[in-house]
């Protein structure tokens, strides 16, 4: 059988099972559209509008000639690279993606680097670890402190597994000029190569935002409607109970097969269900921290549509995830155990997870917290470009001949 009968056959059956199951697959569907609603689209909305600009702005190719020295070595990948790492560990899947799309359709990356940096810029964020999971989840908002350690830490090491990834690269900056110097020259040639004006630049941004905003949430609901219509079936029964044999014989609690069945599909059912379950505290961080790091179907699902329209496979993609989801399962149970004292530490410095206020569930306080973040690395951002400026300008004016 052909793949794409395999794939006809398959929506055939969602669609009957949900015909069979219509109140199940509605208050699925709804429960997705409120998980869209309240902590997805407050939370990535000003990120995804803050990274189109700044593409047509040229400050990721400025920000690209900045970091080259530090991830060509480190990742054998180009400084823009360093542009999807930030945002996507600051917003949250799937921003990492869409910037690697982004940067290959400007010829910005190679297949082989764009399938390295996919791998781990495409992360969950700071906003949805502490307000969603650690406090909206287990009521624990030190555990976000956690996770995000964990994940942070995770991401790295997939980052340098992903260095054994070979393929083509692209040449490196040429050293011309002085280091600062190089960088405004790829910002003021990326700027004009975009051309457009910042009124038309800020009616794009916001127009394919609100697209993938949409995209996004159609995938969500969609998953969570799927996991809870196999559920009803009892298709899944038989795979949880081999799972949780699976689990028994390992030494954990075999009540998580459920939230990793769950959690196979859909990020949050699945940590929401691990959270609920009878398993020891450190055992359903870590399951939540597993499944949060493979991402599930959906996250998955909206990279691969990041992506789309370029050369860049899925199948390394994926094995980021496995590793990304081992990584920050290991890391969680360490950091519960003998590690704690990292996010007791990384807790008193990020405001975002010591600041309750900002993380109490609804739609303006986490889109607060989310323009907050990007308006802070904004400004970082805004600074170091005036400080290059003014520095550039110093130098100029200083070696300028008098008469």
């Amino acid at each position: 059988m052909t793949r794409s009968r395999i794939l006809a056959l398959a929506v055939f059956l969602i669609a009957a099972m949900t015909a069979i199951f219509p109140e199940t697959a509605f208050l699925a569907a709804l429960e997705g559209l409120k998980l869209w609603f309240e902590i997805v689209l407050p939370t990535l909305l000003p990120f995804f509008i803050m990274a189109e600009l700044l593409m047509g702005l040229g400050a990721v190719h400025f920000l690209g000639a900045l970091l080259e020295p530090v991830m060509r070595p480190l990742f054998r990948l180009p400084g823009a690279g360093g542009f999807a790492v930030a945002m996507g560990i600051t917003a949250g899947y799937p921003l990492g993606a869409k910037i690697t799309g982004d940067l290959v359709r400007s010829r910005s990356l190679t297949q082989v680097e764009a399938e390295r940096l996919a791998g781990f810029a495409n992360t969950a964020g700071p906003l949805f670890l502490i307000g969603a999971v650690g406090l909206g989840m287990f009521g624990r908002p030190e555990l976000g402190a956690t996770l995000l350690a964990a994940h942070w830490l995770g991401a790295l090491c997939v980052g340098l597994c992903m260095r054994l990834h070979k393929g083509p690269e692209s040449p490196p900056i040429k050293k011309e000029g002085s280091y600062l110097g190089r960088a405004i020259s790829a910002l003021d040639r990326a700027r004009r190569a975009d051309g457009r004006s910042f009124g038309r630049l800020f009616s794009d941004a916001v127009r394919e935002t609100f697209q993938s905003m949409l995209f996004i949430g159609g995938c969500i609901m969609f998953f969570s409607v799927l996991v809870q219509v196999l559920s009803a079936t009892g298709i899944l029964s038989p795979v949880k109970t081999l799972l949780g044999g699976a689990l028994h014989l390992i030494g954990l609690d075999a009540s998580l097969a459920e939230a990793l069945t769950h959690g196979f599909f859909e990020t949050t059912l699945g940590a929401q269900t691990a959270s609920q379950s009878a398993a020891p505290l450190g055992a359903k961080a870590a399951a939540a921290s597993l499944i949060i790091g493979w991402s599930g179907l959906s996250v998955q699902m909206q990279a691969a549509a990041m992506l789309s329209g370029t050369n860049v496979r899925f199948r390394p993609f994926l094995y980021a995830r496995v590793l990304h989801g081992l990584f920050a399962g290991i890391f969680t149970a360490l950091l519960l155990g003998p590690a704690s004292f990292i996010p007791a530490s990384l807790q008193k410095t990020l405001p975002a997870a010591s600041t309750n206020n900002y993380l109490n569930g609804s739609f303006a306080a986490r889109f607060l917290a989310s323009a907050r973040l990007a308006t802070s690395f904004l400004l970082i951002l805004v600074i170091i470009l005036s400080a290059v400026w003014l520095l550039k300008r110093m130098i100029y004016i200083s070696f300028r001949p008098r008469s």
